[in-house]
């Protein structure tokens, strides 16, 4: 451990993630909430901006 800066220095490390792993879904503050967190709100933007462009072309002018 590092007395400076209170890190330990003497870790293993992390194993890598499977991809079956990334996809499951785990609640929580794990990898896989995040990846499912932004999946989430790339699919609401989507949605959000699809909207907005039908109703620009058939209520706008």
């Amino acid at each position: 451990m590092n007395t400076e800066s209170g890190i330990k220095l003497d870790q293993e490390t992390p194993k890598p993630v499977t991809g079956g792993e990334l996809n499951s879904w785990r609640r929580g503050f794990t990898p896989q909430a995040e990846i499912w967190n932004g999946r989430m709100a790339m699919f609401g933007l989507a949605v959000g901006l699809t909207c907005l462009i039908v109703l620009h072309n058939f209520v706008g002018s």
